[in-house]
């Protein structure tokens, strides 16, 4: 799930003058959409790089005014309304953000007998994290398939075509040790200089998918051994937290795994779900350990 960008956005002005009137009932407008179409709670401080990034489809569409943008977005039920969530977040993401996660997920995958595990990544971003997922699959079963299904999934279309393409810079594979960088990657060359992509076997074991957890009837079922749902939480208001939390429990088997962001927290949700360490969760009434 994207996050919000934290800055403003470099062409808010042009000359120090805001090339569109951009109002209080404007801004107002926007929070009201993007948290009905997305969950976000766009906070009073993202007022510039609102304006910043939804500017751009001002130019590209032709329009006078935000409140002609506006009604453009809400009158398209899918193009404009998809590029409407899509200018308003962005992808914070890396190979093993929060690595402590990954080690708990191969001791819980290799506990699992007889059967393919199945984990949904349902903040996919730009594939980072779900490939990540794969990696662990792939070294935990010494195996390029692994028992193993890793469902993909995130609101924002552009990120999800990145991740589809596994083609990143090179700078974004630093924190890979050589023999990941080797074993998983291929080194670009001519036009894809400086660049590598994800090997195809890797790909193979990731199925991407738009999912909008807003959306009433989410196209995947259970049950899942593990859900990734890191770094998204914050982004919703307490309602939308356990309404999303709710509709996890029955996706899980009993002993499934719930995996959030360092700095999330499911104490209001304590009736849902139990921490077992370092933000990962089990229902609270399985029986695991």
């Amino acid at each position: 799930m994207p996050a919000i960008a934290a800055g403003a956005a470099q062409d808010a002005t042009v000359g120090g003058t805001r090339e569109f009137a951009f109002t209080d009932a404007d801004f107002e407008r926007v929070r009201r959409l993007i948290r009905a179409y997305a969950g976000i709670s766009l906070s009073p401080a993202k007022r510039e790089m609102a304006y910043g990034r939804l500017v751009r489809r001002l130019r590209v569409l032709g329009l006078a005014s935000f409140g002609a943008y506006l009604d453009r977005v809400e009158a398209d039920a899918l193009a404009e309304r998809e590029a409407f969530v899509n200018a308003l977040t962005t992808n914070l993401t890396a190979f093993f953000r929060e690595p402590h996660h990954f080690p708990v997920l191969a001791e819980h995958l290799r506990a699992i007998r007889g059967r393919t595990a199945t984990v949904w990544c349902c903040a996919a971003s730009t594939g980072e994290e779900p490939y990540s997922i794969a990696i662990t699959a792939v070294e935990t079963f010494a195996s390029v398939a692994p028992p193993v299904r890793i469902l993909a999934s995130d609101v924002d279309t552009g990120a999800l075509r990145i991740a589809e393409a596994g083609i990143y810079a090179l700078e974004q594979l630093d924190k890979l040790d050589a023999v990941r960088r080797k074993r998983f990657f291929l080194r670009g060359t001519g036009t894809y200089s400086g660049k590598a992509r994800v090997r195809d076997e890797l790909r193979d074991l990731v199925v991407f998918r738009r999912i909008n957890l807003l959306e009433p009837d989410w196209p995947l079922r259970g049950p899942l051994d593990a859900i990734f749902c890191r770094n998204v939480m914050i982004y919703f208001d307490k309602e939308t937290q356990r309404t999303i939390l709710e509709r996890f429990v029955p996706l899980l088997r009993p002993d499934g795994l719930l995996f959030v962001g360092h700095s999330e927290s499911l104490h209001h949700a304590a009736h849902l779900f139990r921490p077992c360490g370092r933000t990962v969760y089990r229902l609270a009434r399985s029986g695991g350990a």
